[in-house]
């Protein structure tokens, strides 16, 4: 339990990963844009809430405070419930997925290297680090369990070095974004620290975890709850090592904050200027969920992950019960450029469905749309073959219990 205690390691004083999660007091909420991407469907750019309740459908939780959310099936992509998935927001560590999508399957776990002192220039102040010395080596499975254990910005700068690179890795992670139709996000630096022009969705955020998922060691390291890390060398030359824990608090838990059942990681973060940003994957029974929620307004420890878990909760309970408002969209080498006509509709080729008049309005302002069964049953038939088609298996148990590495 002591180890919940202990802050990621950070270098200065200033704006990055907050080990509590809690921010400065926020000013009063903006208003999302009038007009965002319909990538994936038409529901998807409309501010607010945008869900299609069947009959016997639970209600979407009322509390939820984030400016943005949605919950899909990671496997089908279907989008069950969103708010403003499109709104292009600071991603924070969370983007540290698309940088995990790009450079990850570049180098072997077992490679080693020698870290140089210029590797670690370049990071911002504040910056969340896992504790990586110059001079000492590391293989490339420990500088994997600091970006996500950690989110280490020390870790991140060490493997773009080794890839070429900051700039190299920032234009790789630019044309990896537009390879998955991330059309949302603009990379300015690897890591997720703030950046004037940094930005990313909570839409962008689920396709960069659904990829990554498809990679076993990206699963290996989401999931692992806590491990043992390389330190410096004793008096006597032997490799001390220290133990680091992982800050998503659905994986590893919290005073007052239980791990979430079946849950796989992914990847969480906070800066002063995202707020509190987290990205989830959770699996009960055969059904497997993505949840992502950005900037909740609610000023609590923990707020995101409550938020996270609720959705969670409430994309289980409607498993069968509403009609997809949209999906999460395939890579071009599956689909070719999203942004074509054809792609904003709520999961048919072709069309573009407006929606329904408001029937209540959220905390926000926006919008609960909701379609009934009516009508509607013709969309899922012609919808089905779509999103069978499109399905990305995961294995049968993304997780069965945190991992703990030794």
């Amino acid at each position: 339990m002591s180890a919940l205690l202990v802050p990621p390691v950070v270098l200065g004083g200033g704006t990055a990963y907050a080990a509590n999660g809690d921010g400065p007091k926020r000013a009063k909420e903006p208003a999302p844009p009038a007009v965002m991407s319909r990538v994936g469907g038409e529901r998807l750019g409309v501010p607010g809430v945008q869900v299609r309740l069947k009959g016997g459908a639970p209600k979407v939780p009322q509390g939820i405070t984030a400016r943005s959310w949605i919950v899909s099936d990671a496997e089908s992509g279907e989008v069950l419930a969103a708010k403003n998935p499109h709104w292009q927001l600071p991603p924070a560590s969370t983007l540290k997925m698309l940088f995990a999508d790009t450079v990850l399957p570049k180098f072997p776990k077992d490679e080693k290297y020698k870290v140089k002192p210029a590797d670690l220039q370049g990071m911002g102040a504040g910056s969340s680090l896992v504790g990586i010395k110059e001079n000492l080596t590391y293989t490339v499975h420990d500088l994997w369990l600091g970006v996500f254990l950690r989110s280490g910005n020390d870790a991140v700068h060490t493997l773009a070095a080794m890839n070429g690179g900051t700039e190299a890795t920032v234009a790789e992670m630019r044309q990896r974004a537009k390879d998955l139709n991330a059309v949302d996000t603009h990379v300015v630096t690897p890591d997720g620290y703030d950046a004037p022009g940094q930005v990313s969705s909570a839409y962008d955020l689920s396709l960069f975890a659904r990829a990554g998922l498809q990679n076993a060691d990206f699963r290996e390291y989401c999931a692992t709850a806590n491990a043992q890390f390389p330190g410096e060398m004793d008096k006597n030359g032997k490799r001390m090592s220290f133990g680091i824990q992982n800050t998503n608090r659905l994986l590893s838990g919290d005073f007052g904050l239980k791990p979430y059942p079946g849950i796989a990681g992914v990847k969480n973060g906070y800066t002063t200027n995202a707020g509190n940003t987290l990205t989830v994957v959770a699996q009960h029974g055969a059904r497997k969920l993505l949840v992502t929620v950005m900037n909740p307004a609610k000023e609590e420890r923990n707020e995101a992950y409550k938020e996270a878990a609720a959705l969670f909760d409430w994309g289980f309970e409607a498993a069968g019960k509403v009609e997809p408002v949209g999906r999460l969209v395939g890579p071009r080498s599956e689909e070719g450029d999203a942004t074509a006509a054809g792609h904003h509709d709520d999961g048919k080729p072709g069309k573009g469905g407006a929606p329904s008049a408001p029937q209540a309005a959220d905390s926000s302002g926006g919008a609960w749309t909701a379609v009934g069964v009516a009508g509607g049953a013709l969309v899922v038939v012609g919808a089905v073959a779509l999103f069978v088609r499109r399905r990305r298996p995961l294995p049968e148990a993304v997780r069965r219990g945190a991992r703990r590495r030794r």
